[in-house]
């Protein structure tokens, strides 16, 4: 595998590589005129107000839309809405033996009892030999958290949300469990960011080609977490979704078909479906068990 400094264009079946770039009152009415006399005739009795219906609480689930892009691509958006909370998952090879010997109970596969609770599940970010990033799960740090990166940040109440690390990640008094970094901010503000269309500075693809399986993990302005994803598209691709889907902030995730994927179920513990089209791996591939770090999404 061969890294230049922010372009990688070599054949690559079992890893991405990158070199991450450079982190750089209200007022009250006004009543005019003079008061009318009171009418004299009775006054009609007001009716019994009826006590104001409390509101059902939230429901967990997820909501599947597609976008088209400008360059003619399809990318799925998964939006987690509801009480939901997220566990990062170790690899059976990557992390793997360095998370399994800290201690890390998430291991490379679901267990049932995290089934029982399962709305979805993702795919982790690049292998930690490419240098994309830092790693932390469940307190335990497998590759020390760089400054500057992109990173999704879970905390011990399984809340998670996107950040730059280094520049207000963590915030003070955070309770971080566990980290994934990945690579520079895809979406900032709201916007693609303008590295967003240099495809070089996103990793090696298979083929040295701009279009092809990739992934990505975007937070909106309520909290929710939005994960964009397809089998056909250009980094800028997957920041245009996520904006249009309402994301402030976004980071990429792990690019080329055999790694990008996507299940979810219908409610918690539901079966699960392979929501990408033309994605590689079986729906079940995270419950059976994977090489790779993964996220879940658990009914809270």
């Amino acid at each position: 595998m061969v890294a230049g400094a922010l372009v990688s264009l070599v054949f690559l079946a079992t890893a991405c590589t990158a070199v991450p770039a450079a982190p750089v009152a209200n007022s009250k009415p006004v009543v005019t005129g003079t008061a009318s006399a009171r009418p004299r005739t009775t006054a009609t009795p007001k009716p019994t107000l009826k006590p104001t219906p409390k509101p059902k609480p939230a429901v967990p689930h997820v909501t599947i839309s597609q976008v088209h892009t400008a360059d003619g691509e399809v990318v799925t958006v998964a939006a987690f809405r509801g009480p939901v909370r997220y566990v990062l998952h170790n690899g059976s090879s990557d992390p793997g033996w360095a998370a399994a010997q800290a201690g890390v109970t998430a291991g490379p596969a679901i267990g049932a009892t995290e089934r029982k609770q399962l709305l979805a599940a993702f795919n982790g970010g690049f292998k930690l030999s490419a240098g994309a990033g830092g790693y932390e799960q469940e307190g335990h740090v497998i590759s020390p958290l760089l400054t500057g990166y992109a990173s999704l940040i879970i905390d011990r109440s399984g809340e998670a949300r996107i950040g730059l690390w280094g520049y207000g990640a963590p915030a003070p008094g955070e309770a971080v469990y566990s980290v994934r970094q990945n690579l520079q901010l895809l979406v900032e503000h709201g916007t693609p960011t303008a590295a967003a269309a240099d495809w070089y500075a996103w990793g090696a693809t298979l083929g040295g080609g701009e279009y092809v399986a990739r992934s990505a993990v975007g937070e909106d302005s309520a909290g929710d977490l939005l994960f964009a994803g397809s089998m056909s598209a250009s980094p800028e691709d997957l920041a245009q979704a996520l904006a249009e889907r309402g994301a402030r902030i976004g980071m990429e995730l792990d690019i080329n078909p055999e790694w990008v994927q996507l299940d979810v179920a219908s409610w918690p513990g539901g079966p699960l479906t392979a929501e990408l089209p033309g994605q590689n791996r079986p729906a079940d591939q995270f419950i059976w068990g994977w090489s790779r770090d993964f996220i879940t999404v658990l009914a809270a």
